[in-house]
């Protein structure tokens, strides 16, 4: 059996094992990792090299940043801010995904997210409400946010990159003519129709946000110094550039400095790290890497696209490669899917002599709308130990998202981006 061929199986026994969740995530991913490994597909380095991905240090350092605002009751008294200005539940669900998508698109979608969740989990806390309801629409909203500019999302580089190198770009915020009515359209959904579609679950394993504590015994300099290391933790990823300092080194720094300074100690530091979440993602990151190095995920494009015909028309065309980098998004990082679509998207828009930006543009909106599980980006999966979240929950809360975002798109695209101008 070719490798690509055992990668293919073990993505659609993934698949079968996610959505019925027989046994637990982190199981499956490490299983797939594993069946990677036995059956030649990948060397160890290459499979376990997830465990090591800077998002995930970026995971483990930024569950420690957030665990320290909840083990001072910070978290908290945020929240009680919040919740005064925001009377109603979908009124906090708004005002949290215009923040989100706002600041993701700017930031890093993926470390907005993580500087977030303890905040929101704080304002669910103090409000009452479940916090299920509350951390989807922040992740929904990150992912979103990262189409509103140059920097939201690094598929959004690798597309300038490809296109640089014909002579071409797109402007800063170009993205944002597709991503912001997505945006606008993904809030409303979800303050009117998909408020309903929301989970509604108990606090799942929360580690360190526990929220039920006592904190009138913990010294106010602890909790404002918490505060204090989030925003500079914060500040140094909006600036990454300009220090020349990673996202996952900046959260490292954060995590170091709250441990030194006795804000968190070492123990409630290494539990507040969610080691489902590592698992899940360290594990499905090998399947990612085996799509590309065996060439199976060039051969479900290819296969799809080829079914198109030899002149597809450029209408068909748009929808087929923003529906396929949607689907392939959400079992691969959309930075992966928007790698392995962009030289294919490159070849077929220079093959009908159509403008590339036009599908390039198609590519990484699409790749962008990793809404329906919980691997389809990191943010995702940082939530679903805290949320307490099945894999079914994605697909109910965001396979909708998916709908408008390409019903948005398909409005968007050949009036901003015609194949042929």
């Amino acid at each position: 059996m070719s490798p690509s061929t055992i990668t293919l199986l073990l993505l659609l026994f993934g698949v079968v094992m996610f959505v019925l969740e027989k046994i637990p995530l982190g199981v499956t991913s490490m299983i797939i990792c594993i069946g990677l490994v036995v059956t030649g597909v990948l060397d160890v380095k290459t499979a376990f090299a997830g465990f090591i991905d800077s998002n995930v240090i970026l995971f483990v350092a930024m569950f420690i940043v957030g665990g320290a605002l909840f083990e001072t009751g910070m978290a908290n008294k945020i929240g009680g801010i919040v919740t005064r200005f925001a009377k109603t539940e979908r009124m906090l669900i708004v005002a949290i995904m215009v923040i989100v998508g706002l600041m993701s698109g700017i930031l890093s979608n993926t470390g907005t997210a993580a500087v977030l969740i303890p905040v929101v989990i704080g304002i669910a806390a103090k409000s009452g409400y479940k916090r299920s309801r509350l951390l989807l629409p922040l992740v929904f909203a990150a992912a979103m946010g990262g189409n509103l500019s140059l920097i939201g999302a690094p598929g959004n580089l690798i597309a300038q990159s490809a296109l640089q190198e014909m002579g071409l770009k797109f402007g800063f915020f170009e993205y944002a003519i597709v991503g912001m009515p997505i945006l606008i359209a993904g809030i409303i959904f979800y303050a009117t129709i998909g408020y309903k579609l929301l989970p509604n679950h108990e606090a799942g394993d929360d580690g360190a946000f526990d929220t039920e504590k006592d904190f009138s015994q913990v010294p106010a300099w602890k909790q404002w110094l918490s505060l204090i290391i989030l925003v500079l933790t914060l500040l140094a990823m909006i600036f990454e550039d300009k220090i020349g300092i990673k996202l996952c080194i900046s959260g490292g720094i954060g995590a170091l400095l709250l441990i030194l300074t006795g804000v968190i100690s070492e123990k409630d530091a290494l539990k507040s790290i969610d080691l489902k979440t590592i698992f899940l993602f360290g594990g499905t990151l090998s399947l990612a890497s085996a799509l590309q190095e065996t060439g199976a995920g060039e051969v479900i494009a290819n296969k799809v696209i080829g079914a198109l015909g030899a002149h597809p028309s450029p209408y068909i065309l748009t929808l087929v490669v923003f529906l396929l980098c949607c689907a392939l998004t959400n079992f691969m990082s959309n930075t992966a899917t928007t790698a392995l679509m962009v030289p294919i998207c490159l070849s077929i828009a220079q093959g009908m002599g159509a403008d590339p930006r036009a599908v390039l543009m198609a590519c990484v909106i699409g790749g962008s709308c990793a809404y329906a599980t919980p691997i389809g980006m990191p943010a995702n999966t940082m939530v679903v130990g805290v949320g307490g979240y099945k894999f079914m929950d994605y697909v109910k809360a965001g396979l909708p998202l998916i709908v408008i975002a390409t019903i948005v798109s398909m409005i968007i695209l050949p009036i901003a981006f015609p194949f042929f101008p």
